[in-house]
């Protein structure tokens, strides 16, 4: 199995429409850990490690959102040596 980590920056109407729990709840359903998080100007901050299939699902997945969301942006970028955390939270 190989794993990766992989932090992406989610860009559009991505605050205050479920984003981070709904992003929450597909990690904890493939076994990606890491978390989610707003960031002050706007965007979504997250951070998905994993089986590598899972994590690709779950960056294939940001760019649509839940259903009120409107991504306009997602920038990926592959995290060599990340702290891989224990379980998936939004802050």
């Amino acid at each position: 199995m190989t794993t990766k980590s992989v932090r992406a920056l989610v860009s559009g109407k991505v605050q205050g429409v479920n984003f981070r729990s709904a992003t929450r709840e597909k990690a904890l359903a493939s076994s990606v850990s890491g978390y989610a998080k707003n960031l002050a100007d706007g965007r979504v901050e997250v951070l998905m490690c994993g089986e590598e299939a899972a994590v690709k699902t779950l960056c294939d997945w940001l760019h649509e959102g839940p259903q009120n969301a409107r991504v306009t942006d997602v920038n990926l970028e592959e995290i060599i040596e990340a702290h891989v955390p224990e379980s998936f939270t939004t802050a």
